[in-house]
């Protein structure tokens, strides 16, 4: 009992140093706010230049796009192209515990609109039928849906509903494609019937089921334990299995609850770098596409060279993977994969080297990697493809006049930016190092501390904090003023834990 006692004081004073430490950090952020909005005033800004042009331009047909998620980064990104491109956009989302999503004060929205969180009580009609209003209220011509995984599954059931009895076009698939691509063991399986490669994978609902697919691997082969569902305590849990020793191995799983109703995934460790993408598809056809490292949990973004045989390998295998949905298969599209060390370092000596992708998750929504897509406007076009009246539609058709194929798949802009996130950075790569040092952790030392120093200010001089913009930069101070601040003295009060946060996707997982 001491010991619960304990642990939720140590999240508490945990969840208070961190409002103290938004406080602190309040006079510097509201003068780079102030200044940022004089300078934004005195000097126009080259997104609204760019606005003015397109709704100049002859053949400009306005539309009205909802964007769901703008409290996130992926979604905000989003929210401000549409905006640059000429058009009005509604921004919505949730703000859980009430707490104020810096999307809402966005200048690239018209309206913001909180919506109902699905649970299990009231179950996703209160949710549903928010969007539905808003699409009538708003006369909304595309919905796209950037919300997290939370709601992937009833978001396929709102895009099912309202394309059945509104106009609008929703960039979202419908819930049994939702389903099977968002668990990671049916998408494995799709993976497979498609004929592309997968690491071998088992669905393990039983420990005799687990035993047996040790017992009977390969020899030297090594596996991940993943589960089914969410389960942010468990989700970050890398041990290879088996271990060195059957003792140490039964151990190990001896902590996990194994059953029918909490079935997990028993997948290959492949030994290599992991990396992401994100791709817009409609009606089986890749729009625009971007590929980036990644990591288990990826706060820093950097575009691979699309013209890389890694890019390319992994475009055609979401090419692939898009035709086979067929002319229904429309939404955000986004991949994790791995690739051995061994093949990464016969790429850079052996152009003609051979290169196996291995495609460990699949996110059917939105990625974080779309921010790599800023200021690039043909993205708003691209997404207006799918409205068939619209003139963008003549851009991306199948064919050209004279029937020879057609393709143009939309990129990033400006491929050399490289997205952090500063309250992110400041904290593991500056604050952290020196209360390691300050308290005499064996762990630190002054060069770590210089180390850290050194990268923080690498990012802050040439790189472009993911939330933050010169021409809309309300929504950085309030994600760390008010959004985030708003959180913890939640988690504060209700004795709530978490051993992580997300900021750009503003996701606490809970221990």
């Amino acid at each position: 009992m001491l010991g619960t006692e304990n642990s939720i004081l140590e999240h508490g004073l945990q969840n208070l140093a961190l409002i103290a430490l938004s406080v602190i950090f309040t006079p510097i952020d509201s003068f780079i706010l102030f200044w940022s909005v004089v300078l934004g005033y005195a000097f126009h800004s080259k997104v609204e230049d760019r606005r003015a042009a397109a709704r100049r331009t002859p053949s400009f047909e306005q539309k009205t796009i909802l964007v769901t998620g703008v409290g996130m980064t992926k979604g905000l990104a989003l929210a401000r192209l549409f905006y640059e491109a000429g058009h009005e956009v509604i921004g919505a989302d949730f703000e859980p515990h009430g707490a104020k999503v810096c999307g809402r004060v966005s200048r690239s929205l018209k309206r913001f609109v909180p919506l109902r969180k699905p649970d299990p009580k009231r179950g996703s009609a209160p949710y549903v039928q928010g969007l539905l209003d808003v699409v009538n209220e708003e006369m909304v011509d595309l919905w796209v849906s950037c919300s997290g995984v939370a709601s992937a599954v009833e978001d396929g059931e709102a895009k099912e509903i309202i394309e059945k009895r509104t106009s609008c076009k929703a960039i979202q698939f419908d819930v049994q494609t939702t389903q099977t691509l968002h668990e990671k063991h049916t998408f494995i399986e799709r993976t497979r019937g498609i004929g592309l490669t997968v690491p071998e994978t088992h669905e393990i609902s039983s420990r005799a089921a687990l035993d047996s697919a040790l017992r009977n691997a390969p020899l030297g082969r090594q596996y991940i334990m993943k589960t089914i569902g969410m389960d942010d305590a468990n989700r970050g849990d890398m041990t290879l299995l088996p271990k060195s020793t059957q003792e140490e191995t039964s151990k190990h799983l001896s902590k996990m609850r194994i059953s029918e109703e909490s079935a997990w995934i028993l997948q290959q460790y492949i030994k290599g770098r992991e990396f992401c993408t994100h791709a817009l598809v409609i009606k089986g056809q890749v729009k625009a596409f971007v590929a980036c490292p990644s990591a288990e949990l990826l706060m820093h973004y950097e575009t691979l060279p699309a013209e890389s045989r890694l890019s390319q390998a992994m475009l055609n295998f979401t090419k692939t993977y898009a035709a086979a949905g067929g002319p229904s298969f429309t939404g955000h599209l986004s991949f994790d994969f791995l690739v051995e060390n061994e093949e990464l370092g016969n790429l850079n000596n052996d152009p003609d080297a051979q290169l196996t992708l291995y495609p460990i998750e699949c996110n059917p929504r939105a990625h974080t990697a779309v921010a790599l897509f800023n200021d690039t406007t043909a993205m708003a076009d691209a997404y207006l493809s799918i409205l068939v009246e619209h003139p963008a539609a003549s851009s991306y058709a199948d064919t050209t006049a004279n029937g020879t194929s057609h393709e143009y798949i939309v990129a990033p802009k400006h491929p050399d930016f490289r997205y952090y996130w500063a309250g992110h950075d400041l904290i593991n790569l500056v604050l952290l190092p020196l209360l390691s040092l300050i308290t005499l952790r064996r762990d630190s030392s002054i060069a770590t501390v210089a180390k850290g120093l050194d990268s923080f200010a690498d990012r802050v001089l040439f790189w472009r904090d993911g939330t933050y913009e010169l021409w809309d930069p309300l929504p950085w101070w309030w994600l760390y003023h008010v959004y985030w601040p708003q959180q913890f003295l939640f988690c504060f009060l209700a004795g709530k834990k978490w051993s992580r946060v997300n900021v750009s996707t503003c996701k606490m997982f809970e221990c």
